[in-house]
């Protein structure tokens, strides 16, 4: 049951930092009979549109000081906007000190956050931060039994719909209000979390995470589950990734959609210097492979394992062509994401209408600083995002025999697959392509296992003679505290080993890699993923 008590709008406040439909919404509030007030460049906006509008300073009788600090912080203003219409004191109070009623605020914030990824120095972020504005805004949202608070000009229409009716109904104020407090709330997030930065604190006493909806989703993991998307409200806009993606055909992403797809694209960053593909599934990589040209890679990535890649979130890092489109659509996959695709490959790929396709723009940076959250039972984890990076420099060979240049290659770009693959993870690699990934094990034997069964599998299903994983290079992405897990990887036919080291029993493992001949370079990094 709805609440249609409608507030007519007599008397506006109209002071916002983003103008978008500002001058729509002054002519409809003069057409319904209001006064509109304003402040410095909203009011020269609506002026120059030939909208009659009264100063705020005016109203007040008292100028803007402070270069422009001081100026709605007024009781002809707050008590105009805080003033409840259904108490005789509020009204007397009205009447004796001459406050006449506000209806409607709309206000919009100084672009604080905006400022700050502008690279702006810190005087100027300070000066950017909003005062008079986030004041009004809940004292609006505060007495939203009398007052109509915007701050998001999509609401606009909304408010001048119902000035035909009466004026705005009470669920509407109400809904309004909440948002406005959401609005002011996150405003003061990022604010305190740079202030915070300023003093390198990472973590300060109370924190909030800062997030504008983008799109409520269909359901979560499970169709029981409710679920939306939040855009990142402290991240830098341009960051190409899924949440900003374009999407130009399929069905409706889903929650299992973004979050596979948002690992699939993050991972094919890692890999700018040549073209590289990545096949994701259930946020697990089944094949990844860089190559010449981007439909090589494509088809080196898929030959990993052909069985999992059905179905499967597939990422690359190069403009989409013609030439691999028409290897796609040759078989099942929910999500397709590039930083862009060609006419010649969207007319191929139009072939599956169901099919999403993604394009972001661009790359994400891998070694972007950044921070990652997980929800826990009563709260959340905050950590930086695992930004870290192994070069040759940062290799300590730990054997008798070194790697040769093709082994330290497959090394480097199996470690870098590894820290995307959920641990235990086991990666077998071999010519710049994945032969056999173990992923999310409790053993790390059990992983080195199940990475050498779907190698020597999908090696028989196309009929080869030779298993995928002699003479390949494998990666893990936390020691082996054991020379077991070590041997398994040996038994499977790898001949060098990048592991981060740091076990007790590294003495162990090293004497089992010299006995069997093989090559093994300690990162002293891990990426353990959860």
């Amino acid at each position: 049951m709805t609440d249609d008590r409608r507030t007519p709008i007599r008397r506006a406040l109209l002071s916002v930092s983003d103008k978008s439909g500002l001058v729509e919404l002054g002519h409809a509030l003069i057409a319904a009979g209001a006064e509109i007030l304003s402040t410095g460049g909203s009011a020269r906006a609506l002026a120059d549109a030939g909208i009659a509008v009264t100063e705020v300073s005016s109203h007040t009788g008292f100028p803007e000081i402070m270069d422009g600090r001081v100026k709605t912080l007024h009781p002809k203003v707050h008590g105009g906007i805080l003033a409840r219409r259904d108490l005789e004191d509020h009204t007397a109070a009205m009447t004796e000190h001459g406050i006449a009623p506000i209806d409607l605020v709309a206000v919009n914030l100084y672009p604080f956050r905006e400022t700050v990824l502008s690279g702006a120095d810190a005087e100027t972020c300070v000066e950017n931060i909003d005062i008079g504005g986030p004041a009004m805004v809940r004292a609006a949202a505060k007495n939203h039994a009398d007052v109509t608070i915007l701050t998001d000009p999509g609401d606009y229409e909304l408010v001048i719909a119902s000035l035909t009716l009466g004026g705005p109904d009470l669920a509407l104020r109400r809904r309004l209000a909440a948002k406005a407090y959401a609005h002011t709330g996150a405003y003061d997030a990022a604010i305190a979390g740079w202030m915070s930065e300023q003093q390198g604190d990472a973590f300060p006493v109370e924190g909030s995470l800062p997030g504008r909806l983008k799109q409520v989703l269909r359901y979560g993991e499970n169709p029981h589950q409710i679920a939306a998307l939040y855009l990142d409200s402290s991240a830098r806009p341009t960051r190409p990734g899924i949440a900003s993606a374009q999407q130009l055909q399929g069905k409706e992403l889903s929650y299992n959609n973004l979050n596979d797809t948002d690992a699939a694209f993050e991972l094919v960053a890692e890999f700018d210097e040549t073209p590289a593909v990545a096949i994701i599934k259930h946020a697990n990589p089944c094949g990844v492979a860089q190559g010449t040209d981007l439909r090589t890679a494509y088809l080196q990535a898929q030959a990993c394992d052909p069985t999992s890649a059905f179905g499967g979130i597939v990422a690359f890092n190069r403009p989409l062509n013609a030439a691999v489109a028409e290897e796609l659509v040759k078989t099942f996959l929910e999500v397709i994401i590039a930083p862009e695709v060609d006419a010649e490959a969207r007319e191929v790929l139009s072939k599956k209408q169901n099919l999403r396709v993604l394009v972001t723009g661009g790359l994400p940076d891998p070694l972007e600083a950044g921070m990652t959250f997980k929800s826990i039972a009563g709260g959340f984890l905050l950590q930086s995002r695992d930004a870290g990076r192994i070069g040759r420099a940062d290799l300590k060979l730990v054997t008798r025999r070194a790697p040769s240049e093709a082994e330290l290659a497959d090394l480097l770009f199996a470690f870098r697959v590894g820290k995307h693959v959920k641990s235990n993870t086991i990666v077998y690699a071999k010519e710049g392509r994945t032969v056999g990934i173990g992923a999310g094990q409790m053993s790390r034997v059990d992983a080195a296992r199940i990475a050498a069964v779907k190698a020597r599998e999908a090696g028989e299903a196309e009929g080869e003679k030779t298993l995928r994983t002699a003479g390949c290079v494998v990666a893990s992405d936390a020691f082996f505290p054991f020379a077991d897990g070590l041997m398994t990887a040996v038994e499977a036919g790898a001949t060098a080993v990048i592991q981060p080291g740091g076990s007790m029993r590294d003495d162990e493992v090293i004497k089992a890699a010299d006995a069997a001949g093989i090559a093994m370079v300690f990162t002293g990094m891990r990426h353990f993923r959860h």
